[in-house]
């Protein structure tokens, strides 16, 4: 609740808030509370909210606001003995409805259905379950469809652009393509929920492209690759192999040919790794001889 409000509020003035220091502070104020007797101390919305309109700008603001509320429990208590409940409730909802942001909601739903039910969610949670609950449901939901979203990710057959080195997705470009080639472009990082989806997507392809006897996967948007990964590319090579389909990469961040590197993968595989995607096409949709004289070792990675 104290790291909400306060990400909600520099926002307003253009300044940044360090979760890390904040809890750090929280912690040892709740340790010296603890130690004295004192209540537990956290930062609220609706007190930060009041606080922050009435100008406060430093932690000076705690000092004075504590010393007020000493001297009106200490001497002004009788005068506010028979204060409606309701006055209170409206100095709240007036403080705290600045940060009812509708327009979230519909930018939610412009983002995507999963993003707009885990804003609902988390709204009703909260409504309906309190604070805590309420934002571990929403934190849930926002893991799952993280989950759910990588698990299937974005595959794309991909071709020359004529007269460039660029290759683009040949279902939303006029591009050029080879026969005995197969580019295929991996739009996410390989672990352990997509890579059954990948084995299997991957084998749709090879089989609407029969003719096909080089399979180069252009790494360029994978950024990680977990065991599980590794694992894919080796038996994703193996099971090629007896069909005549040899398995390049190309286009490897450096991080992650580290990692495929240090557990041998590179080593296992019946292809081989190429600097730039444009570089793996042109040697191996070359004649079949010619390309196997010329291709690459294993490279560095980018």
């Amino acid at each position: 609740e104290s790291i909400s409000v306060g990400q909600s509020l520099v926002v307003r003035r253009r300044q940044r808030v360090e979760p890390n220091q904040e809890l750090l502070g929280l912690g040892a104020a709740n340790l010296a509370a603890g130690v004295c007797g004192g209540l537990p101390v956290t930062g609220g919305f609706s007190r930060t909210i009041v606080n922050f309109d009435a100008g406060a700008a430093t932690p000076m603001a705690g000092v004075f606001t504590a010393a007020a509320m000493a001297a009106v429990a200490l001497f002004l208590t009788p005068a506010f003995h028979d204060l409606p409940r309701a006055v209170l409730g409206a100095v709240i909802v007036v403080a705290v409805l600045p940060l009812v942001d509708l327009s979230a909601v519909r930018h939610a739903w412009r983002h995507g259905p999963g993003d707009f039910v885990a804003l609902l969610s988390t709204f009703a949670g909260v409504l309906l379950l309190g604070v805590e609950p309420g934002i571990a449901l929403g934190i849930g939901l926002s893991v799952g469809l993280h989950f759910w979203r990588t698990s299937r990710p974005h595959v794309a057959v991909v071709g020359r652009v004529p007269g460039t080195e660029h290759f683009r997705n040949v279902r939303r470009h006029a591009v050029q393509t080879h026969e005995r080639v197969l580019s295929v472009r991996i739009d996410e990082s390989l672990y352990f929920a997509n890579v059954r989806y990948l084995e299997d997507r991957i084998g749709e392809l090879l089989f609407d492209q029969p003719e096909a006897t080089e399979l180069v996967l252009q790494c360029s948007a994978v950024n990680s690759v977990d065991g599980s990964g590794m694992e894919f590319l080796e038996r994703l090579s193996a099971s090629l192999a007896p069909a005549g389909v040899r398995l390049h990469l190309s286009e490897v961040k450096g991080p992650v040919h580290d990692a495929l590197d240090k557990a041998r993968v590179i080593e296992r595989l019946t292809g081989e790794v190429h600097f730039r995607h444009d570089e793996a096409v042109r040697l191996l949709s070359a004649e079949p001889h010619a390309a196997r004289d010329e291709l690459t070792g294993a490279g560095d990675g980018i």
